[in-house]
């Protein structure tokens, strides 16, 4: 790597071609990268959850968060219900927007399927 060193003004620049530039930018994100890895690792290990993709396009795409987090957790509207003392029937309007539900019932559902309560409120 070729750098030529330069005196501007008070301030001390560094020169260098652009291909040695380019190269060390590379460098600097691959170390974010790994970093980024080992983070992500470390949470993993921690027990943090990780979702699969296509639960998170389903969300993305407007899919009720609730009816997608209690699909994967593998609960039927009953079981659910049952966890909560919530009726099914009152659940399914939640999950179709129907209802609102208030604070309470919200904590009830996230607790029930062990997420954050901003993970399955409707937007």
């Amino acid at each position: 790597m070729t750098v030529q060193f330069l005196q501007i003004g008070s301030e001390k620049v560094a020169v260098m071609p652009v291909a040695d530039y380019e190269r060390l930018i590379d460098l600097a994100e691959d170390n974010d990268d790994a970093a980024s890895a080992a983070a992500a690792q470390a949470r993993r290990l921690e027990g943090e959850e990780y979702l699969p993709a296509d639960m998170v396009d389903r969300i993305l795409g407007g899919e009720a968060a609730l009816h997608v987090w209690r699909e994967y957790r593998g609960l039927t509207l009953e079981a659910l219900g049952l966890k909560t003392g919530l009726s099914r029937g009152y659940l399914s309007e939640l999950e179709r927007g129907l209802k609102k539900g208030n604070p309470a019932q919200w904590r009830a559902l996230a607790g029930a399927l062990a997420v954050l309560v901003d993970d399955i409120l409707p937007e």
